[in-house]
């Protein structure tokens, strides 16, 4: 099948699997024309490639473990328990990457706390109020 089929089957833009191809992902035959010929296997192949990328895996990281998916009719599927310890490294990746971003939120409250607590009465005291049209121009110079 050509590369606009594949994109209908899976739902998978034409651009991303152009991207697939070139992260060494997929691995379509060429036809004397040039054009890309899928096999049916391959759309078991991207839509593991999406469940991987939808899970937080990067494409460097799912061109490893591919090798280690069968196709079980439907999708892809683990086939062996080599890949577990690339699993729990990127598992352990992600964890540290939510801790930081609820960190960054845990300071945004503090910084909505702190303004809420802010005398409201008159706006035009606080500078990022005051339209920049009616601030005085700057000289370049910092402050």
């Amino acid at each position: 099948m050509r590369i606009g089929e594949l994109s209908r089957l899976t739902g998978v833009s034409v651009r991303s699997l152009r991207y697939y191809e070139e992260q060494g992902l997929l691995r379509p035959r060429r036809r004397p024309s040039g054009y890309r010929e899928y096999r049916a296997e391959d759309a078991a192949t991207v839509r593991g490639i999406r469940l991987m990328l939808a899970a937080g895996l990067s494409t460097a990281t799912i061109g490893e473990l591919l090798p280690c998916m069968t196709d079980d009719g439907e999708a892809l599927t683990p086939s062996c328990s080599g890949m577990l310890p690339d699993l729990h490294r990127e598992r352990e990746r992600l964890s540290d990457a939510a801790a930081d971003l609820l960190a960054a939120r845990d300071r945004l409250d503090t910084l909505i706390e702190a303004t809420a607590r802010l005398d409201p009465a008159d706006p035009a005291q606080c500078d990022a109020l005051v339209p920049s049209s009616a601030l005085p121009p700057r000289t370049g110079r910092l402050a």
